[in-house]
């Protein structure tokens, strides 16, 4: 996966999952009741596999997952440390 296609993918995983489209990238999915706490885990079982990376304990803040947008962010500074 390239870094170009997290936020499609993200989404991609959030619609098929909670079978709602009409939220935006910048949106709280957790304010907006889309997605549970229990969810949460979901998200960082998908982040983990997305980068073959391990979600360390320090980054299960629940602000690294509030939107796609954040998601991406995050992704990407997971790649980076990664890799670079």
């Amino acid at each position: 996966m390239t870094n170009a296609n997290y936020r499609h993918d993200i989404r991609s995983f959030l619609e098929n999952f909670i079978g709602e489209e009409d939220f935006s990238d910048e949106d709280d999915i957790f304010a907006l009741g889309l997605v549970s706490s229990l969810m949460a885990m979901q998200l960082v079982l998908f982040v983990e596999k997305t980068l073959a990376i391990r979600v360390e304990s320090e980054d299960l803040d629940l602000d690294n997952f509030r939107s796609i947008a954040r998601m991406d962010v995050f992704m990407r500074s997971k790649t980076v440390s990664a890799h670079g």
